[in-house]
């Protein structure tokens, strides 16, 4: 039986929070670091310097011996390197537990051993990390001790962003800026910042540990390159929202406390549509702490497993055939004194706000689908996207019935007249009382979908950081409020101005809604008569970063320089191509010294029984041990052709130079090979005994937990 656990109490117990701010920084220091958070004002190194020793003394106390600027590199995971608080020891031979304002402000670990698409060569190694205060410190606890984490930008000696962190802050910077212009458009005076707001529902599966240990595919790489299907897979869909077992529940109770500890609203969580998967979701936080908390709730997620002698598996499509993981994000935009800009009200027809925000949604979309593509691409996510499971690879956007139905007044009459009212909710049972139900229903299949008062961005891939789409919605539809207000501000008849604008934003842009199916072949070909978009693939994803209207985009909002985009087309064809490669190497390696041998084993010993029993009687019926050995040995040598094969690709692929060319043979040849390999290893495991297969299986996998 779990402790009984007291949320309130333990909330945020390790955040060095806005609470802890003001019980101990000096009311003159607390104001003035509020002022920095709030207005970006700069913050004086005397003010700097005590944070830091009230930051110290509190990390301290929670049993910390050691500080870190926490960042978050181009790997799309975090680095920290550790420092501890104490000083040079006195005449005495005792220490000084010291930190100052400049510690807390700057950090210098190496940049050149990080990725940098050509940003840093290997002997330009200086790189700085700087104190992002609107994401506040936390302590984090693991086997290393206590440690306390100032969360930080990364950047290099010249300036250039090397992180996922600081375009993401620029974008937040150039969002607000245009949002308010759309405000005081509309007369709001009171209004001082927009921020976008995000939630990430993060999917995962737990293996248990023993398992994982036998099986070099997922050790290495994430995923099963090999494995054939169990008997039972997710057709009786018994599983989603299923009760949860006890040891999964065991987790998930721990899992919730580490993370509340560290403010991680951590709120629903249950069983998935896959045996051994599962959701965690949050409460929606601005972007940018969202952001770093998700990357804290991944970190946790394999943290904990580990605690309970399992491993908790992030990538997209771990297993083949069962359904991936993703990470639905929520993105909203909403002021300081709580106004959603997505909230359409009552009446959506009558709101010329709200659908003026959201046809400028739609115009950033349809404009930049591609690049809202690549936001989510990555080699794992490419077996998701567009293989009909998750949504499709071609963007689109779901508004569902009542919106759509606002816009097709628009369109058809010029004029939105009536919006479709929420009807009461009949079960047919008198003790079930009626409730009202939502105007419109969901859509699973859409990769963009209006939901209420936010958009659900659904392609992004479940081991993913969330600032990447997140940078591109704030800066795509940043230009999108930009072009308004720019035409706005110059009108004459300001009413008429933007009736004539939503108007014409939802006429030029009604092709990127879609509200069926976006699993079903008609969409595809629908989608390509409207001219949409349909990037299947990561290397096919990445070219949209350096398209010359992706760099006049960032440029002119300070989100990125073409150096930066330039650097990260780079980083991504790398990262794609050492993916594949990884992955090749490791069936290549799993074939020859586990699945070759064991065949053999498998096949002599069926050999030998075989003779065995013709010598004892010489008019047996061995037929079917016969085509069992036909078969097992035609399998053999088909795996050893493939595996000759792809050892050829892969030497061919390692030996090209990085970038497209090589990240495109990766794809074509390389991918294709494996697949070749795979297909027969996956028949010989239906028929090779169980005791000789030299790893645990799907079912081994997934259902014993």
């Amino acid at each position: 039986m779990s402790e009984l656990v007291n949320v309130s109490e333990i909330f945020g117990e390790d955040v060095f929070s806005d609470t802890v701010m003001r019980e101990r920084l000096p009311k003159k220091a607390y104001q003035e670091l509020r002022k920095v958070i709030d207005e970006g004002a700069q913050l004086t190194l005397a003010t700097a310097d005590v944070v830091a020793n009230a930051m110290k003394d509190w990390a301290i106390e929670k049993g910390a011996t050691h500080y870190t600027h926490w960042f978050q590199p181009l790997t799309g995971s975090t680095a920290e390197k550790h420092d501890s608080f104490i000083s040079a020891p006195n005449s005495e031979g005792k220490v000084l537990m010291e930190f100052s304002g400049k510690e807390l402000i700057k950090g210098e670990p190496d940049a050149s051993s990080f990725p940098s698409g050509g940003l840093r060569a290997t002997f330009e190694a200086r790189g700085y990390t700087a104190w992002d205060c609107t994401s506040p410190a936390f302590v984090k606890r693991s086997s290393t001790g206590p440690i306390l984490c100032i969360p930080t930008a990364f950047c290099s000696y010249t300036g250039e962003a090397l992180d996922k962190k600081t375009p993401l802050l620029r974008s937040m910077e150039a969002i607000n800026e245009q949002a308010l212009r759309i405000l005081r458009l509309f007369g709001n005076t009171t209004s001082k910042k927009v921020i976008p707001s995000v939630g990430s529902e993060q999917e995962y599966f737990l293996v248990d540990r023993k398992k994982y240990l036998k099986r070099k595919d997922l050790i290495f790489t994430g995923r099963t390159l090999f494995g054939a299907m169990p008997p039972k897979g997710q057709e009786l869909d018994d599983h989603y929202f299923g009760v949860i077992r006890e040891r999964i529940g065991s987790y998930m109770n721990d899992l919730n406390k580490e993370l509340w500890k560290l403010g991680v609203s951590a709120k629903t969580q249950h069983n998935e549509v896959a045996p051994a998967q599962h959701e965690l979701a949050p409460i929606y936080s601005e972007a940018n702490i969202a952001t770093d908390q998700n990357q804290l709730t991944m970190e946790a997620m394999k943290r904990v497993a580990i605690n309970h002698d399992m491993v908790c598996l992030l990538h997209e499509k771990p297993f083949a055939g069962v359904n991936g993981s993703g990470k639905h994000n929520n993105w909203s935009l909403t002021t300081d004194d709580g106004i959603n800009m997505l909230d359409p009200g009552k009446t959506p027809h009558e709101n010329k706000q709200f659908l003026l925000v959201l046809t400028a949604i739609m115009s950033a979309v349809d404009k930049h689908a591609g690049l809202l593509r690549e936001s989510a691409a990555s080699p794992g996510n490419d077996h998701r996207l567009g293989a009909n499971e998750a949504p499709p690879a071609i963007i689109s956007i779901f508004l569902g019935e009542q919106l759509e139905d606002v816009v097709e007044q628009l369109l058809n009459t010029g004029d939105a007249t009536s919006s479709i009212k929420a009807q009461k909710m009949k079960i047919g049972v008198s003790t079930i009382p009626d409730f009202r139900k939502d105007a419109t229903d969901r859509n699973r299949t859409s990769p963009f979908a209006f939901t209420g008062n936010k958009f659900e961005f659904r392609s992004l891939g479940s081991s993913a950081s969330v600032a990447s789409p997140n940078v591109v919605l704030n800066t795509i539809v940043a230009e999108a409020f930009c072009e308004i207000a720019d035409e706005l501000e110059k009108a004459d008849d300001f009413e008429l101005a933007v009736h004539d604008l939503i108007k014409k934003l939802a006429t030029e842009h009604f092709k990127i809604i879609f509200n069926g199916d976006g699993y079903s072949d008609e969409w595809v070909e629908e989608a390509e008569r409207r001219g949409l978009p349909n990037i299947k693939t990561t290397v096919d994803a990445i070219p949209e970063l350096t398209k010359e209207e992706t760099v006049k985009l960032f440029e002119k909002f300070h989100v990125y320089t073409r150096a930066e985009l330039e650097s990260r087309a780079e980083v991504q064809y790398e990262a794609y191509s050492k993916a594949i490669n990884i992955e090749a190497r490791a069936m290549i390696d799993i074939a020859s010294k586990q699945i070759i041998p064991a065949t053999v084993k498998a096949a002599t010993m069926l050999a030998n029984s075989l003779s065995t029993v013709k010598n004892a009687c010489a008019d047996a019926d061995v037929s079917a041990q016969e085509d069992l050995l036909k078969e097992t040995s035609a399998l053999l040598a088909e795996t050893k052709n493939a595996l000759a094969k792809l050892a050829e690709v892969a030497d061919i692929a390692s030996a090209m130079e990085d970038g497209v060319d090589r990240a495109t043979y990766y794809k074509d040849e390389v991918l294709s090979a494996m697949a070749a390999l795979r297909s027969p290893v996956d028949k010989l495991e239906m028929i090779v005994d169980k005791d000789l297969w030299p790893m645990p299986s799907y079912g081994d996998l997934i259902f014993e937990v």
